[in-house]
């Protein structure tokens, strides 16, 4: 047959030589990639392993890079210039009545969300700034709270102009929490009311500032829910919610605004201007 195809034996043996050669030189890289190998099965499952654990590594370098961004950014603070007041402002001063700045917290100060939401309104894999583990109806639960942008600088500038006081319709066991860790040992947070404290109306609740304090020239609240002060619209600044814009600074923009209410002798002069608005001033 060989013959007949034109093909010398001799030269078919020499081929077969040369290929068993050429497989002597090259056999053993080849048997190296089958997956008969043992000491490959080793490699690659170690160079997964490596690869998972280089992949946590970098999602926890990208978690804590997160959070001393935003911790960077709260720091970052247009300072709000407090201009000594002259002996002549400061007599006005004297002359009315120091005012209650009453404080809400929820989407007003912070944001929180607890276990179990499905789809919280945080971006994912925004750290929170604390969290807190309280129990409810003897169940443990964790709440992440987020500080709305400038929080802390904003607490202890109007710490100084007006009497702090927080009001939350929310349960006291989670309002004490996020207050003290809002106040850090200050004192500027001790006076605080919650949810037993509000009024159900048309099925929501409402905060009676007369509770706080009867005369309603010198009280106001910052609030971003309308319902809250349903009944005091003349007493109250609206602020749009917060949920987790990074660039928000709603906080900072009132301080001009609150540095000068101070000075009037009726807050609802001021403030009833705005409820023709119905919209939050900042």
């Amino acid at each position: 047959m060989s013959i007949v195809r034109g093909r010398d034996p001799q030269q078919v043996k020499k081929r077969s030589v040369a290929k068993k050669q050429q497989w002597t030189l090259t056999g053993v890289g080849e048997f190296l990639l089958t997956e008969r190998n043992p000491m490959i099965r080793v490699v690659r499952t170690a160079f997964r392993s490596l690869c998972i654990w280089l992949t946590k590594i970098l999602h926890c370098i990208t978690y804590v890079s997160k959070k001393q961004y935003r911790v960077i950014r709260k720091h970052q603070v247009i300072k709000y210039d407090m201009i000594p007041l002259s002996p002549l402002t400061r007599q006005r001063l004297g002359m009315v009545r120091r005012k209650t700045l009453v404080l809400d917290l929820d989407e007003t100060l912070i944001h929180s969300h607890h276990d179990g939401i499905i789809r919280p309104m945080v971006k994912p894999g925004t750290p929170p700034d604390f969290i807190l583990r309280v129990n409810i109806d003897k169940h443990p639960v964790r709440f992440f709270v987020h500080c709305r942008p400038h929080v802390d600088y904003f607490l202890s500038v109007v710490s100084q102009w007006y009497d702090l006081v927080i009001f939350t319709a929310s349960m006291e066991i989670y309002g004490t929490s996020v207050a003290d860790k809002l106040d850090r040992g200050r004192g500027m947070l001790s006076r605080r009311y919650f949810r037993q404290h509000c009024t159900m109306d048309y099925g929501g609740y409402t905060k009676d500032l007369s509770a706080i304090q009867p005369d309603l020239s010198s009280i106001f609240i910052l609030d971003n829910s309308p319902g809250a002060y349903r009944k005091f619209p003349e007493n109250a600044i609206p602020i749009r919610s917060w949920f987790s814009d990074p660039a928000d600074t709603c906080l900072l923009n009132l301080l001009p605004f609150l540095d000068a209410l101070r000075f009037a002798s009726d807050v609802r002069s001021v403030l009833s201007r705005n409820q023709q608005l119905h919209q939050p001033m900042w």
